[in-house]
Parts: C-alpha cells; structure tokens; sequence
C-alpha cells in the first residue's frame, strides 16, 4: 500500500461492505433458523414415497445445510471487514498525524510510485546549525511513515488472503470454515506455510524437538480449515507421504522411544489435518485429491520404509480424520483394483517378506499398517457417508442383463474373494486379521450413520437415528450375504467380524421383526412395527430367519442382537401400554414376533454349540453359559428419544449395538431389564457328562421362555384388563410356542443348520 493511497483514501465504500454484510448476517440467520426448523424438520417427519424419498428429502437437506454454511460464512466475512476497516481507518489516523507533525518541523512529505520521499521546506542556506537536526528528523519522519505503511499493507493483504481462501473453500455453494477474527485466520495461514517448511525437509534431519513441536501445532490447527488446506497444498501430495514415511520408517524409529511416539502421534494429527483439506473444493484442493490417487500404485522412491507405495503410506494416515466422501470413494476403488492384481490364490503382495513398510503406530501388534486396504476401510469406518456411498447397492434398472439379486462389487470383492492375511507383528495374534476387523467397523459404518466407535453419549445426544434408504440398502446386502448359502462357512472363517455383524442386525431389529409379522412376505404388521425412518429394510421373511440363524452361531453375534432384540420388544409394550384393547392387541403381536426371533437365535446357538464340542459337553455348557450372559448389558444402556445404546454383549473390541426403541424413552417393562443382574441358574452342574448337553440346553431355553414370562408379568401387573387379555387368550402358551416352535423342530427346516468344520 503506496503514502497516497493510505493517505486519500475514502473508506465509505468499505463502510457501505461492512454494513451490508452485518445486515446479510441478520438476514441469512432468519434463513438458517427456518432451514433447520420448517425445511428440514418437516421433510425428516413427512412421510416421503418413491423418487422423493431419496431425491427431494436429501436435496432439502443438502438445501438446510447450505444455509447454516452461508449464515457462517457471511459472519466471517463481516468481521474480516470489520477488523480490516476499523485497522485501515486506525492506519489512515497514524499516517495523517505523522504528516501533520512532520509539516510543523518544517519537513515536506511527497509521494510517488514505488515510494515517498522527505525533505525540508528550508533551503539549504538557511539551515544553518540545525541542519543536522532536520536530517535526524526527516529519517525519524521516513522510517515512522514505513512502518504505518507495512501495517497497512500487512493488514490489508492478510485480509485479502483470509477472504480469497474462504472464497476458494467451496467451488460451488458455501464454506463452512468459522473465524471470530481477521487475525486469527490469517495466523492459521502463516502457521500452515511455516510447518509447511519443516515438512519439506529430509525427515532424517528434523529432530524430535523439531517433530515434537509440530506436533504441538498440527494438534492445534488440525480442524481449522485455512490451515489444513494451506499446509497440504504446500507440502504437495507427494510430499506429506515422502515425509510421513521417512518419519514413521521403523528402523529409525525404534532405536528412540521418544521419537517412536511422536511418530505416533504425526499420524494421527496428519491424518486429521489432510482429511479437513480434502473437505476443501478448492481448484487447488480438487488438484492435489487427484495427484494423491494416482501416486496410489507408484512408489515413492525413498530410502526410508522400504520405499512403498502411495496406497501403503496414505492409508495409513486417513486412519483418522473426516475425508471428502468422493475422495474416499475414488481412492478406494482405484485401491481395490489395483489390490486384485497383488492379491490372489493364497498370496498377498502386501503381507509379505517383500515389504517391511510398518506404518501403523495404532494397534501395531496384530496390524502393522502394511495392508492398505485395512487402512482404507478404518478410514470408511470413520467416514459413514462415504462407507454408506462405496457398498451402496447397484442400480439394477441401468443393468438390464441382471437376472435376480445383485450385490455391489466391493462387497462381494471384500466379503468372499479377498485372500486376507494377518498382518500380526511377532508380539501379535498371528490368528487375528485386522484387515477383516477393519471391514465389519466399514459396514458399521455404511448401514447405521455412525462412525463405528462413536462414543455412546454423543450417539444418545444426536438423536440415534442415523438410518436412511441408503444405508438399509447396504443392510439388506450384508443380511444376503451372510444369511445366504454360505453364510455360516462366511462367519465361520472370519469371526472376526462377528461383532460388527451383530451390531448391526441390532441397529435394524425393528426392521427384521416386520419382516418376520406378515405370512410369508404379506400381512406384514406395520401398525405393530412402524417405520423409524423412510425407505425401511426389506428382508423378506425368509431372508431374516436365515440372517438370524446364522448370527445365532457365533457366541458374539448371538449375544448382540439377542440383547437388541429383547429390548426392542419390551420397548414395543412401553409404547403400547394396556389402555385399551388395541394396544393390548400390538403388545401382543410384538410378543409373539419377538417370541419367534429369539427362537431363531437361542436354537442355532444351541445346536451350534452342540456341533463344535460333540466330544466335550462340558465345553457345549460353558459355551451356552456365555452366551447366556447378553443379560449383562442391561447394566450399560443408555436411552435417548427412539434409540438405545448398549455395550456388545461378550465382547472386548471397542462398540456398542444402536439399538431402535419403539417408546419415546424406557418404561416400566424396559427397566425390568436394564440394570437387571446375570442369571447364572443357566450353567448346569450335573455330573453325567452324557447328560450335560442336554440338560444345559434345556435350562438355555427355559431360561429365554422367563425373559417373555417376566416381560408379561411386566406388561400386565396391576392392570385387570391386561391381565384378563393374557389369559383369555393364553399369551403363554402362544409365546411358548413361537420361541419352542420356531427354535426347536421347525428350525429344522427354516434358517441355516450349524456349521461343521
């Protein structure tokens, strides 16, 4: 900024931008507020159909969410102006002062392109002995007059970065980036350039001092938008990977504890950092998403970690972080065509003697990071959107040779062609596979909204429902497959995903429980099991029998979904309590449904059980004992509006079950059971070891006939009327004939046998 122009300068104009912009953020709150509220509250409660259910309620809501962005970004804006206004305006006051002081010493100021100059209005003869003060004061003059105009310059291109920056965040529509100052966003800039440097160097010659401190400032910035993008665009695509690998390289690494867990911690803050840049779509940003995917099958040719490859160094990065979901979708299908080509008959390019590229500071002892698609699908497992987009079932009306049902090509690829390897370190589970562990949190993900370890509390605070059309459109592929032919050999061989499978059979039981109301695929009871969300499951009857008698295999998966099942149910009685006969009727009819899916599961889980320990009975009533212990998480449920989180039943990863809930909140048959303690009547003790088996699975099933006697007791103490319809009707012997039935002979012939080895 040039003497004149500071000095002319008119600042009405910018008096005028900022004025206009507070008023737009008046404005545009009014917007945000109607948005959220009439917009997209009444599209989440309106009953959608057809096209509308997935075009226009998604539209409107991407609609909302523009405006919470436009409200935000037009707030930004106006305090940039504001603060560069009310700085200019200060600059303007110093620079007039100064001049003005400077012409009281007889000092003359003039300007000119590329400068300015100061000079005395006395001519030379006239000086005399004060000469040598007038040059003193004309270089005091110049240097006060140099230093107004670098502030000036400093706070008017710094505003000019910051506004250019959010501007260039979203190509299209608004950035959501929040700054409550000019100097804050500018400092996150100049903070990105300046680690930026240090990125660039050879990882070898930055010291864990050095590492330590950026550290420090990437946890700091790693949210901030500006900053992200800045530094990422800085450093380059090939950059971020040259150094993270040359920092994480293993031989380095593990001669100083101290730098080890710095390392740790870069991938973790890098990770993060890089996935707020992707958000960006910048032309810059867009760019450098496209450069990282075609370094994907390229080497980085290094010294350092066994020279990898692009995939190798970033998957173990986006491990961590919100990614851009196309950027994910991209990288992951590209990723997974070019692992088929590494991958096959047994042998794994990846798991091999050929690449000691340890990248995974996380959980390296049974995952040293070398499988990037392990990486990849934790990324899925953070990123639900994306997961949801990357196993969203294939449009069969653009593929008119499809005979019958069709499932998507990741999920297949991932499900039942793959050949995984365990990627355990010498202190590791050679047995465990991570990478299978990382495909259940992906599918977690993909069909219940949430990030797989999303803490309980903030899955109760956001509502719970996370469902949408999509999202059961991945659940009913993963119940296809699973509850298909080969779904018990599938569980079987990767028990690894058992958890997760149950997780989410848990997230849809009220979906699993309509389609097993009707007779066959008809009558279905839609009164009894509304619809939590539009665009619902559809199983088909057949469908979830087999679903259930497979998860009820594994001791895990029984566990999971029995709890979600039993809650669901005796939610169903809360929410129709016995005041007046049609609620009766609905309690009734949840009972019964309830009643026959808990067969499903307690029968294969019985005849499971029987199957792996034929030869040792007391291992089959230690079994069943264990699965016997769902009960137990009772004691860890939190309820919210529609929804409860429970631990997983049995199981020692990191998860709870998103369990819908038919009331609003728990009533008094819910709280029989949570909170409620173990039962341990069901293990057996008798000495006969023929006789063990049998009298373990009797006491099994008598102990899942209790559950529905005490939900009826529940239900119908205290109230005459209930109590008559429970005996008029003979809701016991109903009850036991659904849960007996369906998990004794019948089972037979409905559902999957148990698997053998």
């Amino acid at each position: 900024m040039d003497l004149d122009t500071l000095r002319d300068a008119d600042f009405k104009l910018l008096d005028d931008a900022v004025k206009d912009w507070s008023t737009l953020v008046g404005t545009l709150e009014g917007l945000r507020k109607d948005a959220a509220g009439r917009l997209r509250g009444r599209a989440e409660k309106a009953r959608w159909g057809g096209v509308n259910a997935k075009v226009s309620k998604e539209f409107i809501g991407k609609t909302a969410a523009e405006f919470e962005d436009a409200h935000t970004q037009a707030t930004t804006v106006h305090k940039i102006l504001s603060d560069t206004a009310g700085e200019l305006k200060g600059y303007h006051r110093q620079l007039v002062t100064a001049l003005e002081g400077g012409r009281r010493k007889g000092l003359k100021v003039v300007g000119h392109e590329g400068g300015f100059t100061v000079s005395s209005d006395a001519p030379p003869q006239e000086r005399g002995s004060t000469g040598r003060d007038a040059d003193a004061g004309a270089v005091a003059l110049r240097d006060e007059l140099e230093r107004i105009l670098r502030e000036a310059t400093k706070s008017d291109d710094s505003a000019r970065a910051v506004l250019r920056a959010l501007a260039d965040q979203s190509k299209l529509g608004f950035s959501g980036a929040s700054y409550g100052d000019r100097d804050s966003a500018a400092a996150a800039i100049a903070k990105a350039e300046a680690l930026a440097e240090v990125a660039r160097k050879n990882p070898r010659d930055v010291t864990t001092t050095e590492l330590a401190a950026f550290n420090a400032t990437l946890a700091t910035y790693r949210n901030d938008p500006l900053f992200s993008e800045t530094f990422a665009r800085n450093v380059g695509p090939k950059g971020a990977l040259v150094f993270w690998a040359g920092i994480a390289d293993p031989f380095q690494a593990a001669f100083d504890p101290a730098r080890g867990e710095q390392a740790k911690q870069l991938q973790k803050n890098l990770g993060i950092t890089l996935g707020q840049a992707t958000l960006s779509d910048s032309a810059g940003m867009t760019k450098w998403k496209k450069q990282m995917i075609a370094l994907g099958d390229q080497r980085l040719e290094i010294d350092d970690a066994s020279n990898p490859t692009g995939f190798a160094t970033m998957s173990n990065l986006m491990r961590f972080g919100d990614y851009d979901d196309r950027f994910l979708n991209d990288y992951g299908t590209k990723l997974l065509a070019h692992d088929k080509q590494v991958t096959g008959d047994g042998f794994n390019l990846w798991v091999s003697n050929a690449n000691q590229s340890d990248l995974n500071f996380w959980g390296q002892k049974n995952d040293r990071g070398r499988d990037p698609v392990t990486g990849f699908l934790e990324a899925l497992g953070h990123n639900p959107d994306a997961a949801t987009e990357f196993f969203g079932a294939p449009d069969l009306a653009s593929d008119p040779d499809t005979d019958g049902y069709k499932v998507n090509e990741h999920l297949t690829y991932l499900t039942q062609e793959r050949d995984w390897m365990s990627d355990s370190s010498l202190q590791g589970d050679s047995k465990i596979v991570a990478g299978r562990d990382s495909l259940g949190h992906a599918l977690e993900a993909a069909t219940t909204g949430f990030a797989y370890d999303t803490d309980i509390k903030d899955i109760i605070a956001a509502g719970g429902g996370q469902r949408t059309a999509e999202t059961a459109a991945v659940m009913e592929q993963v119940s296809y497959l699973y509850g298909g032919e080969k779904g018990p050999e599938m569980l079987h061989k990767q028990p690894e995903l058992a958890d997760s499978l149950g997780k989410m059979a848990g997230a849809y039981i009220d979906d699993i429980d309509y389609s097993l109301s009707g007779i066959g695929d008809h009558m279905r009871d839609e009164e009894t099991f509304p619809p939590k969300y539009q665009g619902r499951a559809n199983f088909t009857e057949a469908g979830a029998i087999s679903f259930l008698s497979v998860l009820g295999q594994n001791e895990t998966s029984h566990g999971a979904v029995t709890a979600a099942q039993h809650l669901y149910t005796l939610s169903l009685m809360d929410a129709n309590p016995p005041s007046n006969e049609a609620n009766i009727e609905r309690a009734h009819d949840g009972l019964m449904v309830g009643a026959e899916a808990r067969g499903i599961l307690d029968h294969s889980r019985v005849s499971q059980a029987e199957a792996d320990f034929k030869a040792d009975s007391e291992e089959a009533n230690k079994s069943l004992g264990r699965s016997a212990d769902w009960i137990k998480a009772g004691t860890g449920i939190l309820v919210g509006a529609g929804v409860a989180a429970l631990p997983v039943p049995g199981s020692t990863a990191v998860g709870i079950v998103i369990a819908p809930i038919a009331a609003d909140t728990a009533g008094a048959v819910m709280n029989t059971f949570i909170g409620h303690g173990v039962d341990t009547a069901v293990d057996g003790n008798e000495k006969k070891p023929t006789d063990q088996t049998q009298l373990t699975r009797n006491k099994f099933y008598e102990k899942g006939a209790e559950d529905f006697g005490s939900a009826c007791n529940a239900y119908g103490s205290g109230n005459p009327e209930a109590e008559k319809a429970i005996r008029d009707r003979d809701w016991v012997k109903e009850i036991k004939g659904a849960y007996y039935g369906i998990g004794g002979p019948e089972n037979k012939y409905r559902g999957h046998a148990p698997h053998e080895d």
